[in-house]
């Protein structure tokens, strides 16, 4: 065969493996690009589905049983209600809060996995601790806060005192011979007598307990004079005549204990507080139409008559919800105020 066919052959032959190769990679091209569009297609299918589409859990700070675990179970069965889908609650004590809030941030910042919170956790502990495992102000956002947690002056019914202004006069005339319990250091409790006593120059002995009944108990045996102990701990005994009740800490007067002055009001210290509060948080990066939509259905819950009621009972007082941006302020104040105290009495950094 001549070479001239030779080659025209070779020219052919190379001709169709080159259209079998384009061929080829047209088709992988092809394949490829139905399976990007297909993984698109199932992410926004995925995404598009309604909030919540699957169980929602709500890790807790506390131990189950306490009035903190107790509310947060009661409104978890209505939104579970509303949702149409379970709300798991995930105690994890421990840590000064901190195991709670780990557990949390290991989540994705999906609205799937939430948190409730103290002002412990948020407000006090950034200056209490040296290091913390996650910034409450970057880290996690309010979703609702939804009750303030208030403490009443409790005082040994056998104190010859029956206000606050009697018992600062009494204080004032025997500085370091009183003592004060609490249930624990650098809890609410313990800085709310910190409070008291800076703000009124009084020199008392802290008693620190591991529990706020041990505190309470000491009160009633005689062993320690007062304390700020948590209203619903406290208010069985108050009324069985076992603590005498001088004053309550919140701004507003407490509508289990109407005859309970407010201290500010009690000590013409019109801006005196010292409230503990419990937040639901979500992580930051959580999408604001999911975080809008937990705080809105939040709001109606909290609003219901048996959830308020529930509140009161416990020694709580309800809060109705602000807006996510202004309940952000108000956290950043308390953790300002609290953060002062803490530095002020010698507690920064001590843990």
């Amino acid at each position: 065969m001549p070479a001239r066919r030779y080659n025209a052959l070779g020219a052919a032959m190379t001709s169709r493996a080159r259209d079998r190769r384009t061929t080829m990679l047209r088709c992988t091209a092809w394949a490829r690009a139905l399976l990007t569009a297909a993984l698109i297609a199932l992410a926004s299918s995925a995404q598009a589905q309604p909030y919540p589409a699957k169980p929602i859990t709500i890790v807790v700070v506390l131990a189950p049983g306490t009035g903190l675990d107790i509310v947060v179970r009661s409104y978890a069965d209505k939104l579970a209600q509303s949702f149409g889908k379970p709300v798991v609650v995930d105690n994890k004590p421990g840590g000064a809060q901190i195991v709670a809030v780990n557990a949390m941030m290991a989540a994705p910042a999906d609205g799937y996995t939430l948190l409730v919170a103290t002002s412990g956790a948020l407000a006090i502990n950034p200056t209490l601790f040296k290091q913390l495992p996650y910034d409450p102000i970057k880290d996690l956002i309010p979703v609702a806060l939804y009750l303030q947690s208030p403490f009443v002056l409790v005082v040994d019914p056998a104190l010859p005192v029956q206000s606050v202004s009697e018992l600062i006069k009494y204080a004032k005339e025997r500085p370091g011979k009183l003592s004060y319990s609490s249930s624990g250091t650098a809890g609410a409790p313990h800085l709310a007598a910190e409070m008291l006593k800076q703000r009124f120059g009084l020199e008392l002995v802290h008693v620190p307990y591991k529990n706020t009944a041990q505190s309470i108990t000491d009160i009633v045996a005689g062993h320690v004079q007062l304390a700020f102990a948590e209203a619903g701990a406290s208010q069985r005994l108050i009324k069985d005549g076992k603590l005498r009740a001088l004053a309550v800490s919140s701004l507003g007067r407490f509508s289990t204990l109407p005859d309970v002055p407010p201290l500010a009001e009690a000590a013409a210290a019109p801006d005196f507080e010292a409230v503990s509060w419990h937040v639901l948080l979500a992580r930051a990066g959580t999408p604001r139409d999911i975080l809008q939509r937990l705080h809105d259905e939040m709001k109606r819950v909290m609003r219901l008559p048996d959830v308020q009621e529930r509140l009161v009972n416990l020694g709580l007082i309800p809060v109705e919800l602000a807006s996510i941006e202004a309940m952000q302020a108000y956290i950043k104040s308390e953790t300002d105020k609290w953060g002062a105290l803490v530095r002020k009495v010698g507690l920064e950094g001590t843990q």
